[in-house]
């Protein structure tokens, strides 16, 4: 079987933006190769047992990948329409949209190279393949996200586990994805969790993670709106726009006293969000901040 691989260059501060566009055509997944990542890498405390020296040898420029069934022909007109839609927004820089193929075998082993341990404030995210030793009393989830789903590295991933309280309380992780946010909470001490997501594949992966870990979690394919749960915790990482839709009816799921965490929000959307949520009642009691991406903590007023 291949794949069809997208790739386009750009730098370390368009990066996030050049990957958000990916994902805004369709992309279930994407690799952002930075040499920057690597430098601080090497100057943190974080254990790591290899480096590509070729990586660090080279430029300045990024290189963002994606991968695409063969017979999606649209998705790299969508990736170039999202594109234009950022420059004229924002005025990102970014080079020629590339494209090739790849057999999934290469692409299963060359996708692991580039992942390491991700230390956040109540635990550390580590791929499986990684050896790891963890220190007195840090919290571990061993995670295998499969080629589509990520490990924590992105920053919206990570904002979301600095601002998990969740210590005996009921815990709804919306748009699991590998179940990353789920599996933290329950090893933080979540009385109770409960993850969904509209893509099959993504609970498939977040149902693995939870046994891996150890965790007792009720993981559906399912839209949380259309359904009755209620919780103390909501979390949902996802997309601006997903969230603004949200606004609206994630009420009726949370429980009086508790709070949300929303993530996935670009800065230039940020305000919108902000609104959609205040005009639905909520107030904000903490805020993240980690390159161009936001997060939320809130409360109903």
């Amino acid at each position: 079987m291949k794949y069809r691989t997208i790739t386009v260059f750009t730098n370390h501060s368009d990066a996030d933006l050049v990957a958000s566009a990916m994902f805004d055509a369709g992309a279930g997944g994407v690799s952002v190769l930075d040499k920057q990542d690597f430098l601080d890498l090497v100057k943190s405390d974080v254990i790591w047992d290899y480096v590509d020296e070729s990586v660090l040898a080279s430029g300045d420029e990024v290189k963002v990948s994606t991968v695409a069934e063969m017979d999606d022909k649209d998705f790299t007109a969508r990736l170039a329409a999202a594109l234009s839609e950022l420059k004229e927004n924002g005025g990102i820089s970014y080079g020629e949209i590339i494209e090739d193929t790849i057999d999934a075998a290469d692409y299963e082993n060359e996708w692991k190279k580039y992942y390491k341990p991700i230390p956040t404030k109540h635990i550390t995210v580590v791929p499986i393949w990684i050896k790891y030793q963890p220190s007195d009393g840090e919290r571990i989830m061993r995670l295998d996200p499969g080629m589509a789903f990520g490990t924590g590295s992105h920053a919206t991933t990570r904002m979301c586990l600095d601002m998990l309280d969740v210590d005996g309380k009921d815990v709804i992780d919306v748009g699991c994805g590998s179940g990353i946010l789920g599996i933290a909470a329950s090893i933080c001490g979540a009385k109770s969790v409960y993850m969904c997501d509209i893509d099959e594949q993504a609970v498939k992966f977040a149902k693995q993670n939870a046994k891996l870990n150890a965790v007792d979690a009720e993981i559906e394919c399912a839209d949380l709106i259309a359904g009755s749960r209620s919780a103390d915790v909501i979390i949902a990482n996802i997309t601006a726009d997903i969230l603004m839709r949200l606004s609206k009816d994630i009420g009726k799921h949370l429980r009086e006293g508790g709070h949300i965490v929303l993530s996935g929000i670009i800065d230039s959307r940020l305000d919108e969000v902000i609104s959609c949520y205040e005009g639905a009642g909520y107030v904000i009691t903490e805020r993240g901040e980690c390159d161009d991406w936001r997060a939320l903590k809130l409360i109903k007023n």
